[in-house]
């Protein structure tokens, strides 16, 4: 069948991945969607997804939810969208395009988006039962499929969708090894110095790494399928998955077939217009093009850029494409990568400022030119700064580079904000959106919040890298035009959380709804508030109870209403529905005869356990109707809650100080058990964790806490605001040779700034950053009580000190209270059928079928051979 244009000119897509949807958004803003006929043939069973986000499918994401067609948009430009009919053939003398279904659509235009396709080595056994490539949704579901029945899974390449790809076999519960050609992981986005500290923190998590060697073969056993490796230095892997994640290649055979001139590795000859340089009715744009610059890009932007650059040439407007920006922002395996510009330093007489922390798995790197321009930079670890340092690259920064690389912290904090980008600095790599256009966002189009300016700019729509600069800049450029910022807490409540505080402190206010009806916004009184406010809210409360005259057991009434789900159970809720025992071990110090009490309790319940990095023991896998019961045992035998499932302190660290070690200047672990049970069921605005060293060794890693403790000589040094998570930073001190009693009081007094102050979920490092005066006026307030507030501040720790009472005793001694805790209301005594535990190492861990339908049980089928399951 053949579909021949008439007077309407036709333009054909070959290819809906991200870059074609571009190319269609981009016809439809020129007005060609009205003029031309558009037809899309698509090779993939559904229309455009986020590949970029494509491993999200595995924490949970539908093949929907990553979808980017919106197909009301298709229907209203009259797009005839043809999806699992990829193109054929192209006759460019009739200019033609046949479809596999035998479909012909005569074209004025052709557009080829057709992509990339991984590459494979062609090593012996590739094609075996067990080896899969990762680049399509279809790939996901079969990798989650033939997972079921395996145990390890090696990855064939380090790159960064290869450590996307072990993380998803390392969720799926496979053991994961990543084989890596190059001397180091993601050779073209970081150097050595940044390799090593990203291996550093991968392997911390469980995944085996082999840099430095090449796949020679694919082992397979008598049934065809994988059962290992053989490596280039000799040695055998065994595996029965195998992904290979090796690099991409141009997918441009067909306009090989029709006679479009390719480049020497590959990739369609296009020139500064995206039109191929042998036929001007035809364009290329994406993975498949060779670029006019000589370079093939394999990065969503420069995608995005030539789409729009074919689109405005379509439509007879200037543009030209001549190269891109190929910095990326990604965060891998939960740590965060970026690199920009220059990264390595290519240029001649640059230099470089680096800063490395091997054991905080930090490392960045700014290369710089003599008259101090910066170049380019890599960053693993800690990327916050990553949006504001591209902006700057090419121009000499306002500060020093010393001070861009040290953490906040170390040295004076320097806060480069939006006021000191210039105006074309580009803010959105992904579309090339400017500081200038999305300030005319906002003074020329009345785009008053982020949502408006990103549809308006499309900045923000990407990667979604540039959101955190994207918000400071609206936010600034709002109040510099004098309009007054909406800064409530949420559609509820116009206060912020500070003002909410304030309100329920000294109206004694002791009910959400209450607090909702006097003081919300108009159109919420008298409603039933949202997630965001209910438990920001649940917390103050809690926190004032003793002052305010409120119960402190946050399942008392109208609180557990109020509670996030962890704080609903008193236990944190794990990824098959089960959940997480910890109790309190204060400064880690155990007798042995509690020991032996939590081994018994996780024997009798066939629970994993885990020794935690706050030095306690966490027991995994109990099911809710047996939460009550195990707290009733741990309660008999002297431990309490460790409220690991609420914003609280958590821990107080310690190293064994001067009873035991020769090096320790003071008794470190009393100082830790005094802390921690003094502030344990603090209910604060995020979770709160500290330490104790005995020296200035460190041993117990006081200064990556919320507030940390070190001894010395002549008492002890107190710091404050640091964090050892995914955005890392050093406490700054905050006195220093401090008595028992003059640490406990600054500490009392910091607390309850901290929660008086603080936003909704905000740790105290990024408090102490954002409060108008930072740490000065932090110790003016603490330490010197420049506010006055001292007193009110230790009366309401001293009432918090003596009104504490362990929730978990509470609970168990109250039948009322403990008929939440069923899997099923109405039938309380049946377990819930979906909670399964397979065995692993001898313990236990959760059997997920994540996103398949049913549950496969494995069987002594699934083991390799000469294996024995533990």
């Amino acid at each position: 069948m053949t579909a021949t244009p008439g007077p309407t000119p036709t333009i054909v897509l070959v290819g809906h991945g991200m870059v074609g949807q571009r190319f269609l958004e981009a016809l439809a803003e020129r007005g060609l969607t009205a003029s031309h006929r558009v037809v899309v043939l698509c090779e993939e069973p559904r229309p455009a997804y986020d590949r970029v986000q494509l491993t999200s499918y595995f924490s949970g994401k539908s093949p929907e939810d990553l979808s980017m067609t919106d197909m009301a948009f298709i229907e209203r430009h009259g797009i005839e969208l043809h999806v699992g009919d990829p193109a054929e053939t192209v006759d460019r003398e009739a200019r033609r395009v046949t479809a596999r279904s035998g479909l012909a659509v005569d074209y004025d235009v052709l557009v080829l988006a057709t992509g990339s396709y991984p590459f494979v080595p062609p090593v012996p056994g590739k094609d075996a039962e067990g080896c899969f490539v990762y680049r399509t949704i279809e790939d996901l579901l079969a990798i989650e499929e033939y997972a079921k029945r395996a145990t390890t899974g090696a990855v064939v390449g380090g790159g960064l969708l290869g450590l996307e790809a072990a993380g998803a076999l390392k969720g799926l519960g496979l053991t994961s090894h990543i084989v890596e050609f190059a001397p180091r992981l993601m050779p073209v986005q970081v150097d050595e110095g940044g390799g090593a500290a990203l291996l550093r923190t991968i392997e911390e998590m469980g995944l085996s790494v082999h840099t430095g060697v090449g796949t020679q073969e694919i082992v397979t056993g008598e049934d065809g399928a994988v059962t290992g490796m053989k490596l280039s230095d000799g040695s055998e892997l065994a595996t029965d998955l195998v992904v290979f994640s090796a690099g991409v290649r141009p997918r441009d055979q067909l306009a090989r077939d029709c006679g479009l001139a390719v480049g020497e590795r590959g990739g369609i000859s296009v020139d500064e217009q995206c039109r191929t340089v042998t036929d001007p009715h035809v364009f290329a744009i994406g993975e498949c093009a060779l670029a006019a610059d000589g370079r093939v890009y394999g990065l969503v932007a420069p995608g995005y850029e030539q789409a729009e650059t074919a689109a405005a040439t379509i439509a007879a407007d200037e543009a030209s494409f001549t190269g891109a920006d190929l910095s990326t922002k990604l965060k891998l395996l939960g740590v965060d990568v970026a690199s920009f510009g220059d990264a390595h330093g290519t240029a001649e007489d640059c230099l470089d400022v680096v800063y490395s922390d091997s054991r905080a798995g930090l490392y960045k790197k700014l290369v710089i030119a003599r008259d101090g321009t910066l170049l380019g930079g890599i960053l693993v670890g800690d990327a916050e700064a990553y949006g504001t340092l591209r902006a700057f690259t090419g121009s000499v920064p306002p500060v020093s580079p010393e001070s861009l690389v040290l953490p906040a912290g170390s040295g004076a904090p320097v806060q480069l904000g939006p006021s000191a980008l210039p105006d074309d600095a580009v803010i959105c790599s992904c579309h090339n959106v400017s500081k200038g256009t999305i300030r005319g966002a906002v003074t020329e189009h009345s785009c008053t919040t982020v949502p408006e300016v990103k549809k308006c700019t499309k900045a923000g729509t990407g990667c979604g890298s540039c959101l955190k600069v994207l918000d400071q800049l609206v936010t600034a450029e709002l109040e510099a035009s004098g309009v007054e910022v909406d800064k409530g807490l949420c559609g509820c409540f116009a206060q912020t959380r500070e003002e909410l505080y304030e309100i329920v402190l000294a109206l004694r206010i002791t009910s959400y709804q209450e607090l909702l009806d006097r003081h919300g916004r108009e159109d919420a009184r008298g409603g039933d508030g949202c997630e965001v406010c209910k438990p920001a809210v649940g917390s103050i409360i809690a926190s004032l109870a003793p002052a305010i005259g409120a119960s402190g057991y946050v399942l008392e009434g109208e609180q557990a209403a109020l509670q996030d789900t962890n704080d609903h159970f008193l236990a944190n809720l794990q990824r098959n529905g089960s959940y997480s025992v910890v109790p309190r071990i204060p400064g880690g110090e155990i007798a042995p005869e509690k020991l032996i009490v939590i081994g018994e309790i996780a024997r009798d319940f066939g629970l994993y356990t885990k020794i935690t990095g706050g030095q306690r023991i966490d027991m995994f896998g109990a099911r809710v109707e047996q939460l009550p019961v195990i707290w009733a045992r741990l309660v008999d035998a002297g431990f309490e809650s460790g409220h690991a499932y609420g914003k609280s302190l958590r821990t107080v660290k310690s190293c064994v100080g001067q009873t035991w070690c020769r090096y320790g200047v003071q008794d470190s672990v009393r100082m830790a058990i005094d802390l921690e049970l003094r502030y344990r069921g603090l209910r604060s605005p995020h979770k709160l964790k500290s330490a104790v060293s005995g020296c200035a060794r460190e041993c117990a890693e006081a200064q990556s806490k919320d507030f940390g403790v070190i001894a010395t000589s002549n008492g002890w040094n107190l710091y404050v605001g640091g964090n050892g998570g995914a955005t890392p930073r050093h406490a700054d001190l905050l006195a220093q040779d401090l008595s028992d009693a003059e640490l406990v009081r600054l500490i009392d007094r910091f607390l309850m700034f901290y929660i008086r102050t603080a936003d909704k979920l905000e740790r105290t490092s990024t408090w102490l950053e954002r409060i108008p005066g930072g740490l000065d006026h932090v110790r003016d307030v603490v330490v010197h009580d420049s506010l006055g507030i001292c007193d009110e501040l230790e009366s309401l720790m001293r009432a918090h000190v003596s009104h504490y009472r362990d929730e978990w005793a509470e609970t168990i001694d109250d039948p009322e209270k403990l008929a939440r805790f069923v899997s099923f209301v109405n039938a309380p005594d049946t377990p819930d059928p979906v909670v399964g535990f397979v065995p692993e190492r001898d313990q236990m861990k959760p059997d997920l079928p994540l996103l398949s339908i049913g549950v496969r049980r494995p069987s002594e089928d699934d083991l390799l051979e000469g294996s024995t399951r533990r």
